[in-house]
């Protein structure tokens, strides 16, 4: 009896297989930063941030312009008046940057986002990056439009001079981008909404407040080394200070990144 050989098996090509996340895949840090721009512009929360933010430097630039008015302030630089609004419209940048942060954790999606993007590190610094642009550039509307409301509110009783208004203009956009990457790197700390602002308010005004109100010299110092005491010497201009607007801007930038560092090396020891 004749055995009927059995044809051979044709080999199946070989299946082209996908690039692993992170070794090579197509996108890159680029690509991290496209989808953490689709997430912050997909919820409401930015758009209503932005605002509040702009409606705020209406309110204050107005209101302080027209104290200066009525007290007969010394003449000073239109673009205080912007510069101080900071006070109070950081807290809409900080907002935006920890929601960023802290709605991922709450909703479990950043395990998605570190699945697709596995090396920490770029997750990290791509949040920090957008939310630092976004800022930048609300910062800068913001103190154009508070400069024009507080030119109203002042009637004659400040100064104008286009290259200083365009100095502090920047100025303020830069102290919110870097109060952005503060609150990304304190939000990642914290992995929590209430604790990321509780930190950030404290940081940013309580802290700033007490010492200031206490009073004395020693206190006064310990301000001038804290985010927006260093800050408000960066982007004021015509007031006395115990260093140069470069160093102050140098002093906020070392609080935003040693909080990023902090971050990152949460981000980097602990499971989503």
């Amino acid at each position: 009896m004749t055995i009927p050989a059995t044809p051979a098996r044709r080999a199946d090509p070989p299946h082209a297989v996908p690039d692993a996340p992170g070794r090579g895949a197509p996108g890159g840090f680029a690509g991290a930063v496209a989808a953490e721009w689709t997430k912050l512009w997909s919820v409401r929360a930015a758009w209503l941030c932005l605002l509040a933010g702009l409606a705020i430097t209406g309110v204050f630039t107005y209101y302080y312009a027209s104290i200066a008015r009525i007290n007969e302030h010394p003449v000073q630089p239109v673009g205080n008046a912007a510069a101080s609004s900071t006070v109070l419209v950081q807290f809409t940048v900080v907002v935006l940057a920890t929601v960023a942060v802290t709605s991922e954790y709450a909703t479990g999606s950043v395990r998605a986002s570190l699945l697709s993007v596995p090396r920490r590190h770029r997750v990290h610094a791509a949040k920090a990056l957008v939310a630092a642009v976004v800022a930048f550039v609300a910062g800068t509307t913001f103190a154009v439009v508070g400069t024009a409301v507080a030119w109203v509110g002042f009637d004659g009783r400040a100064s104008f001079s286009v290259g200083p208004c365009l100095r502090q203009f920047l100025a303020v956009g830069l102290y919110e981008a870097l109060v952005a990457v503060l609150s990304v790197g304190v939000a990642f700390a914290t992995r929590h909404p209430a604790g990321a602002l509780s930190i950030l308010v404290t940081l940013l005004w309580a802290l700033p407040s007490i010492l200031l109100g206490l009073g004395g010299p020693t206190l006064s110092d310990v301000n001038d080394r804290l985010p927006h005491g260093a800050g408000n010497h960066f982007m004021r201009l015509g007031t006395e200070a115990p260093y140069g607007p470069v160093t102050g801007g140098l002093i906020v930038a070392a609080w935003a990144a040693a909080a990023h560092l902090i971050g990152l090396y949460v981000l980097r020891r602990r499971d989503a």
